[in-house]
């Protein structure tokens, strides 16, 4: 930046806009002030070597980044190329895998591609023993998923026994609706206030990409166990406040839509929320005890929104038969900020 008038060059390996020093000079010097003189990156690269076609291909960068950005992705029959951080990233590779299930997955380190010191070796997650891995690699992925797997489907509403909880959990059918009316659109940021098991938030973020969340939780166990979840559900990048709201949420970036699921009822928690949601945000609470449910009455009569009523039965044991067991009536109220 110092040198900016004068010419300057930057000498990067690869696609410069992928992951690359180009997209980092982008954010802060016009395209017009700059001639990209791009190579093919590792991806395409090691795209060429497998003969795999990119469009058909999950492309994700680990360096530098946490390893279990590779969860979403881990799919039956899906390929993945993963570009890593050193030589022992496709170690870790191998034994994130085995850990969910995946252990009969081909990884292949393509090394060093485009250079004389390029090598492509394959083995399988379980039985993983490469050596003297170049710092510079790519692993293809040919994922095989075993019987138990880890898989996280693209759907809202992901099985509540995949999640780490001590009971505060947002239920899979509940949070399968409360996703539908939180309505993700590409870039947006989501407070997940009493967040419990951070399964709205997480759940969100695993939407698309661009998206972002903030978990606000005043239990230092639940917060702990949110953080943990986040990472197990491949979004690390979860925000985590530990706090009591409406305090903690006090300088936090505006939301565009926020789910309150616990603590709304505490004195001060909605009106701060609806003060700080961007104009065109959609809040939506959750009630399941009466003096929560009298609060979202209230603010529907106030504000309008929709109100909404969701009862879930499911089947289970009666002595030698079977029958419905209801689950608490959950009370929901929609509203968008105009």
């Amino acid at each position: 930046m110092a040198r900016r008038g004068s010419p300057v060059v930057v000498l990067a390996s690869g696609d410069p806009f992928l992951y690359g020093v180009g997209a980092t000079l982008s954010r802060r010097i016009a395209a017009d002030e700059m001639h990209t003189i791009s190579a093919p990156s590792a991806f395409s690269l090691a795209a060429a070597r497998l003969g795999w076609p990119l469009q058909e291909t999950a492309c994700v960068s680990l360096h530098g980044r946490p390893l279990d950005l590779i969860r979403p992705h881990l799919h039956a029959g899906r390929h993945i190329l993963a570009l890593t951080s050193d030589e022992r990233g496709p170690q870790a590779l191998a034994e994130l895998l085995v850990a969910n299930g995946f252990a009969d997955t081909r990884l292949t380190v393509l090394e060093a591609l485009g250079g004389a010191r390029e090598r492509i070796r394959s083995a399988t997650a379980s039985s993983f023993d490469l050596d003297t891995i170049d710092p510079l690699n790519v692993c293809a992925l040919e994922v095989l998923a075993g019987p138990r797997a880890r898989i996280l489907s693209y759907a809202p509403g992901l099985d509540d026994d995949l999640f780490e909880h001590d009971g505060q959990i947002t239920k899979r059918e509940i949070r399968a609706v409360t996703l539908s009316a939180l309505s993700p659109r590409h870039g947006e940021l989501l407070w997940d206030v009493g967040a419990g098991s951070g399964s709205v938030a997480i759940e969100w973020m695993l939407a698309d990409p661009s998206l972002k969340a903030i978990a606000v939780e005043q239990a230092p166990e639940r917060a702990a166990r949110i953080a943990r979840n986040a990472a197990g559900f491949g979004v690390p990048q979860l925000a985590l406040v530990e706090g009591t709201a409406p305090t903690a949420l006090a300088g936090l970036p505006p939301p565009d839509a926020i789910f309150i699921g616990g603590g709304g009822s505490e004195a001060g928690v909605m009106d701060a929320a609806i003060k700080a949601l961007k104009r065109g945000g959609r809040l939506v609470a959750n009630a399941v005890t009466l003096e929560m449910e009298a609060l979202l009455l209230a603010e529907y009569l106030a504000r309008g929104g929709a109100l909404t009523k969701i009862e879930i039965a499911r089947a289970a044991p009666v002595g030698g038969m079977s029958g419905w067991r209801p689950a608490m009536p959950v009370t929901q109220w929609r509203w968008t900020k105009e």
